[in-house]
């Protein structure tokens, strides 16, 4: 579980610090960033970020595995159309037009929302359980996911930092708890 959920963080951090930060509302910086591989790694990285989560919440809190799921399901589809739809229309002339359509669409930016605050409420689901400071610091770069992306490159870098930091501690504090609690029943 520690190595799932720290290597989930590493994700978490290498996706916005990895990402390519050209000024999309123009035609050439949305091709340069949409454009290449360092885009559709990025964005990898977030979505292999919510897969691994969960699969580490397991051990720590079922009911907050299964709603992140839930949220890691109704996000992902539309990480899905930003990393590689994105990709694949970069080069196109009316980029800035049909990655409007591609973000905005009514359904695709509300399951995303929907998604992305299921998985803040898992997070603070395990945040009320273990009532520790790693597990909230876990559930705050959660609960930020959404409003980060309304941020400037510097604060998304940061937002991504905050999530290293929370899975990280989080995964070796529960796993510290978990080895102490293996202790004191052995005794």
């Amino acid at each position: 579980m520690k190595w799932t959920l720290s290597a989930a963080g590493l994700l978490f951090l290498l996706y916005p610090a990895s990402r390519p930060w050209h000024d999309e509302t123009t035609a050439a910086g949305a091709a340069a960033s949409m454009g290449s591989t360092a885009w559709v790694l990025s964005h990898l990285f977030a979505m292999i970020g919510f897969i691994l989560v969960p699969i580490a919440l397991l051990e720590i809190h079922r009911t907050a595995a299964i709603t992140f799921w839930v949220g890691a399901g109704l996000t992902l589809p539309y990480y899905g159309a930003e990393d590689f739809g994105l990709h694949a229309i970069a080069a196109q002339p009316n980029i800035l037009e049909l990655a409007e359509s591609v973000r905005y669409n009514p359904f695709a930016v509300t399951t995303f929302a929907i998604g992305l605050v299921t998985m803040g409420v898992a997070a603070v689901m395990v945040a009320l359980k273990l009532r520790t400071t790693a597990a909230i610091v876990f559930a705050a770069g959660f609960a930020l996911f959404l409003p980060q992306f309304f941020t400037p490159p510097a604060v998304r870098i940061a937002h991504g930092v905050l999530m290293i930091v929370g899975c990280v501690w989080l995964a070796w504090d529960s796993a510290r708890s978990e080895s102490k609690d293996s202790q004191l029943a052995a005794a």
